[in-house]
């Protein structure tokens, strides 16, 4: 594969420079977009825009419909100022300006609640803002560029939460965010301001994470991520949220994209439907390298992984009736292994097996001002998830038979309204509600071979309503100080379970660039349906079902923080929290050590109450440089405990109580040669120290001595080996006339360092054998932008 790959990304990359010969001096590019008020979405007509630090002074003013140009920007990194009178100056800083394409903004701005008629508000938002107004507590905004940027992120943004203070990624190589010590699970996932299934490849029903995201950073705009007491809007979350903005496309001209890389090969296409309209598409299409590579027979090893994905966002304005955005995205993965055995020498195939998953989500938006202090947004959206598995076992006459096979679909319908109100500059009112029907086909079946019979995990198809609805109102009495509070209804109508939830937070500008900031939120989540429809069968034979109608795991969350923007590229950041879980499903057998709140996936045909319970707490520090001059760099680290109380009635370690993590970063960019020839090359590295997590260790002697696998009796007592990982990555831009080009080299866990996370037992040569950190991955990629 190294053999075909590599060349052949050298080969587009050589190709790509021997394109437009014309002079490489003085490369520009517009730089446009349009302005607006945060809470109504009206235009702001007269704002200010300039390019800081620009010679000589580039600027520009919004016209009537709030939009602005500036023509003839240089190529390379620039910062914008925009300001109004009467509202709080914003900063856009290291936007990457390219030969290739425009960039086109939406800069939203809050009304300053100081009164001045013909003043310009100096008290400036900093580069930490975030792009949910009303959360203030626990939040940390992702730059589209920093995904990019960032080594081992691999362009993806569960990779980038996990550079986050309180977050913890998984050594083994999946996708699960592990927040504040919470099982992934727990995780929402939104986009376009609806939630979404979980959009990793080869996911299963339940789970939050896979080792692969079908979200291309290529679509994304700046998003939020949310690690504790979330403001009132969020619900179906009790660990964290990833709320994902996906950007407009260029609605002025056409512009393309394509990459090449180990991971996948994607096209991005953006433009305006026609000329003077104003709406735009953008679509995307990504294949794996590896399929693609196995399609034409370069690659011949078993368990291929192959996948797809493909994402768009169309926007249709209209002048009487709103604006309608339709937005989606979808994926499929699948892979055929084979097990051999391992007691032959030559290693017969004794189990073969076949796994599939999908996901697809497609929304509409409809987002409409009325009058001058309201707007409202309604979304409808079909998503669909779901994953097949087929195991075939080897019989004595070497003749395969088919001994396991699931199907597991669910599909959900959303609607969704929102219901913004801005009473006056200090009162802002968010009401909405959200109705969820979700259809689901389980099925699963394995073959018992002494009864020559199937029995049954599951068969359920039919149908059951979720609804949730909040209100909020942000009050902020001075300019330094923000108070939001509100309150969260979530039922579920398959067993009416239900629970109020009320949520406060504040943020206070007690000195020049200090705040203190505090939250309250009561949280929850209704389990995987695969828990709630799994099945028992009695001494009588007679099926049950006898989790239908457990209650939702729910959570109080606390949070104080203390913040200071040192300079204007300098953020500290430190948080303390405290999360108390209760009503979380355990096995009600008395004695019994086993809680949902260590799953990440899967289900339990288990017998289960409401009566667990469990607390997080920790300490989390944030100090980053933000990018500037070429240079950046951030530190964080998290000190923490996870604690779990089942029917045994003793506390015990979660599986996710790693009790400590610690991430740097850092890059810099360099300019190559002269400036005028727009040749930038660039590095980061990551350096990530984690504690290991927690698993149920293997009797070695009991097993040798019943031929399977034993395991302690006390759970989550063995703590894995604490991991060291070095992420690297170097790249190289240039711009060209109207094309830009990208080569990169991207190392996830570069030393190739092998941390034991999880033992086994292995009947045949009755040892121990371990599972290890993901090896070192590199990721080779080229991008031309046109």
């Amino acid at each position: 594969m190294k053999n075909s790959l590599i060349p052949s990304l050298l080969m587009l990359f050589i190709l790509g420079f021997g394109m437009a010969k014309a002079k490489e001096n003085d490369l520009t590019q517009t730089v446009r977009g349009k302005v607006i008020d945060i809470d109504t979405k009206m235009p702001l007509i007269g704002a200010n825009i300039f390019i800081l630090e620009s010679n000589p002074p580039m600027g520009a003013v919004t016209n009537v419909n709030g939009d602005f140009r500036l023509d003839n920007v240089p190529v390379g990194r620039h910062s914008l100022k925009i300001s109004y009178i009467g509202y709080e100056e914003k900063m856009l800083p290291n936007l990457l300006v390219s030969s290739a394409k425009e960039v086109v903004l939406t800069v939203e701005m809050q009304e300053s609640v100081i009164k001045a008629a013909a003043v310009i508000i100096t008290a400036s938002k900093h580069k930490s803002e975030v792009q949910n107004e009303m959360a203030v507590t626990s939040t940390r905004s992702m730059g589209v560029e920093e995904i990019s940027r960032y080594a081992g992120t691999f362009n993806d943004p569960s990779r980038m939460a996990a550079n986050f203070a309180g977050v913890t990624a998984n050594a083994e190589g999946d996708n699960d965010i592990v927040v504040r010590g919470n099982s992934p699970k727990g995780i929402l996932w939104r986009m376009e301001g609806i939630e979404i299934p979980n959009p990793n490849h080869f996911a299963d029903e339940g789970a939050t994470g896979g080792p692969i995201n079908a979200l291309n950073s290529n679509m994304l705009a700046n998003s939020d991520f949310l690690a504790g007491a979330f403001e009132a809007e969020y619900g179906q979350a009790y660990s964290g949220v990833m709320d994902i903005k996906l950007r407009n496309g260029n609605n002025q001209q056409r512009e393309y994209s394509f990459s090449a890389g180990v991971l996948g090969m994607d096209l991005t296409a953006e433009g305006p439907w026609k000329k003077g309209y104003g709406g735009s598409y953008l679509v995307n299409y990504r294949y794996s390298s590896l399929a693609l590579l196995d399609d034409f027979g370069v690659v011949d090893f078993g368990g291929v992984p192959k996948y797809q994905d493909a994402s768009f966002k169309l926007i249709f304005p209209t002048k009487k009736f709103g604006h309608f955005t339709a937005f989606g995205i979808g994926g499929y993965s699948n892979i055929s292994e084979e097990y051999f055995d391992e007691e032959k020498e030559k290693g017969d195939v004794v189990f073969r097996n076949k796994y599939q998953s999908f996901l697809g989500s497609v929304g509409l938006n409809h987002g409409i001002t009325l009058g001058s202090k309201n707007y409202l947004k309604t979304t409808a959206s079909f998503a669909t998830n779901g994953s097949l598995y087929s195991q075939s076992a080897r019989q004595e006459d070497s003749v395969f038979m088919n001994d396991y096979n699931d199907n597991l679909h669910k599909y959900s319908l959303r609607l969704q309204s929102i219901f913004n109100h801005k009473i006056n500059a200090q009162n802002k009112l968010k009401v909405g509600g959200l109705y969820t029907h979700h259809f689901y086909n389980l099925y699963s079946e394995y073959y018992l071979f002494d009864d020559k019979k199937w029995e049954n995990d599951f068969d359920e198809k039919d149908g059951t309503g979720l609804i949730d609805a909040f209100a909020t109102w942000k009050y902020r009495p001075t300019n330094s100080l923000t108070i939001v509070s509100g309150l969260h209804y979530t039922q579920l109508l398959l067993n009416n379970d239900y629970d109020i939830q009320p949520r406060i937070s504040a943020r206070w500008n007690f000195a020049q660039n200090q705040f203190i900031t505090a939250g309250f939120g009561r949280h929850s989540k209704m389990e995987s349906l695969l828990t709630y429809f799994a099945r028992r069968t009695l001494d009588d034979g007679t099926e049950i079902t006898p989790n239908k109608n457990i209650k939702m795991p729910k959570a109080h969350h606390y949070v104080v923080g203390y913040e200071n923007a040192l300079s204007k590229n300098h953020h500290l950041k430190i948080e303390a929290y405290y999360q108390d879980l209760f009503d979380i499903p355990i096995d009600k057998e008395t004695g019994s050590t086993f809680s949902t709140i260590n799953a990440y996936d899967s289900y339990t045909d288990r017998y289960l109450d409401n009566n667990g319970t469990g607390r997080n707490y920790g300490l989390e520090f944030t100090f980053e440089r933000f990018f500037d001059k070429g240079f950046y760099y951030m530190a964080t680290a998290s000190v923490y405990e996870s604690k779990y109380t089942a029917a045994d009635g003793q506390e015990r370690d979660t599986r996710w109580n790693g009790n400590y993590a610690t991430n740097f970063l850092f890059g810099k960019e360099w300019q190559m040669g002269k400036e005028e020839k727009n040749r930038t090359f660039g590095m980061s590295s990551k350096v990530m120290l984690l504690g290991g997590q927690r698993y149920t260790g293997v009797d070695l002697e009991k097993s040798i001595e019943s031929g399977r696998t034993i395991r302690d009796e006390i759970p989550f007592s063995t703590k894995s080996e604490d991991i060291f990982q070095l992420n690297a990555s170097v790249y190289y831009r240039v711009n060209r006339p109207k094309v830009s080009h990208e080569f990169k080299i991207d190392v996830q866990n570069a030393t190739n360092n092998q941390a034991k996370l999880a033992e086994y037992y292995n009947p045949y040569t009755e040892e121990l054998i371990y599972g290890t950190q993901l090896a070192i991955i590199p990721n080779i990629m080229y991008r031309i932008n046109f």
